[in-house]
């Protein structure tokens, strides 16, 4: 194995392992209340997740941001900024994870607008939110320190993490759930016990192996107006671009649920296929972020273009092999996650969408990596705005004839346009 891909691997596959543990969260909670016999638990499950999602990942620039300039600067031997980074992550964080507090029930009825459920599912997803809100601060905080864990080329300590809060996460979930008899309230609950949870192990990582670096800080840095107006032109782009993503997949879940709860749970179970995939690929991609953003730090351009060509042949590998995988033994895993057989059932007349997703997805996943490294979020903004754009042109075009399926197929295509102009626009920019 050439020593580039010995250093791609060193930092994606604690990536992949943390990464892969993420959906455990979801998969946990979805596979719980799918055994407690309605699907309006997994349709609570699913619209409660939902609203965090679009919540969080409208701040997801706390960890790419973070991860890209803490890359730049580690590879440029930049100590001093290196800490101020992290500093500066931690604290518009907190602020804004302040702001999902006390903003939390316009939130909420401002959610609900956007959302089509029944009363049942509502009733629940809201007991759901108004629980796990409280754990803004430790999810935000981690963006902070897991981006400058990345960017520090280190992905084990986002790892260990990871493994703290799916293995508490799991333990309190079904002590709630079975041994208080609380459903969602217990899910909601072990929810957020594991995220504090994953928060004070970020700090105690840091404060462990780290804390040399306190030595650089020069208070009076971190939060000037030059430092901030770089900051915050960097995660402009990835803020836009996070709104748009943010619109897909409310509307995709928002859509299901308006074709009834039945098809709103197959759309879920089978989106569980989808993010597995794409933690996994977040795992090359983190790769690409920490490695691209140290060479371009370092100004080592040969490396670069290594990396890049071995990021993409892991990338062809990996779809080829979960096409196979889904192929084989997709359809017994949603058996696992749920015994409703009505859910089930439904679930074979869209399940080829979710084979058609590897193929399509991989490399709008490895190029947002790459992006994030070289700080060149303008073109991820602009592919994921075309894509956007596909989507609802294809969705909308042939929802009349196609119903459900004109969903799964716009959002397959929204998939494969995100990396067809990024790249396109990335030779481009070469070219000129």
């Amino acid at each position: 194995m050439s020593p580039t891909s010995q250093r791609i691997l060193h930092i994606a596959i604690p990536s992949i392992v943390s990464n892969i543990t993420v959906p455990l969260l979801g998969l946990v909670d979805v596979t719980i209340v799918g055994h407690l016999g309605s699907a309006s638990y997994i349709g609570a499950i699913a619209v409660g997740g939902m609203l965090f999602n679009m919540i969080y990942w409208i701040f997801g620039f706390l960890r790419m941001g973070t991860s890209g300039l803490t890359a730049q600067a580690y590879g440029a031997h930049d100590l001093p900024e290196v800490s101020r980074i992290l500093l500066r992550s931690s604290g518009i964080s907190f602020l804004l994870a302040l702001a999902l507090l006390i903003l939390q029930y316009p939130i909420r009825i401002i959610a609900f607008h956007l959302i089509e459920a029944s009363p049942e599912v509502r009733e629940l997803a809201s007991l759901y939110f108004h629980i796990c809100i409280w754990g803004a601060p430790a999810t935000l905080g981690l963006y902070g320190f897991t981006g400058w864990f990345i960017g520090m080329q280190n992905s084990r300590f986002p790892m260990y993490i990871a493994i703290t809060q799916n293995v508490v996460n799991i333990a309190a979930s079904l002590f709630f759930v079975f041994a208080c008899d609380m459903k969602v309230a217990g899910v909601a609950l072990g929810t957020l016990i594991a995220q504090y949870a994953g928060l004070f192990m970020a700090y105690l990582l840091w404060l462990r192996y780290y804390r040399p670096l306190r030595k650089y800080i020069e208070w009076k840095r971190v939060f000037t107006h030059e430092a901030m107006a770089r900051f915050f032109q960097v995660n402009r782009d990835i803020f836009l671009r996070t709104l748009c993503l943010v619109t897909v997949t409310v509307f995709f879940t928002s859509t299901g649920a308006a074709y009834g709860d039945v098809t709103l749970a197959v759309n879920t179970l089978l989106m569980q296929l989808f993010t597995l995939f794409s933690y996994i690929m977040d795992g090359f991609a983190y790769a690409g972020e920490a490695l691209t953003g140290k060479y371009i730090g370092a100004r080592n351009r040969t490396e670069l273009r290594l990396t890049v060509r071995h990021l993409f042949g892991w990338g062809i590998a990996l779809a080829l092999a979960f096409t196979l995988l889904y192929g084989i033994g997709g359809k017994g895993f949603l058996g696992l996650l749920t015994n409703e057989r009505t859910v089930i059932e439904a679930s074979s007349a869209y399940f080829y969408w979710v084979l058609a997703i590897p193929l399509a997805g991989f490399s709008a996943f490895l190029l947002d990596g790459i992006c994030i490294g070289a700080t060149a979020t303008g073109i991820m903004l602009k592919g994921m705005a075309a894509a956007s754009a596909g989507f609802f042109l294809i969705y909308y075009g042939l929802n009349a004839s196609l119903g459900n399926h004109a969903l799964w197929l716009a959002f397959v295509s929204y998939l494969a346009l995100r990396g067809m102009v990024q790249a396109w626009l990335i030779r481009l920019r070469k070219s000129n």
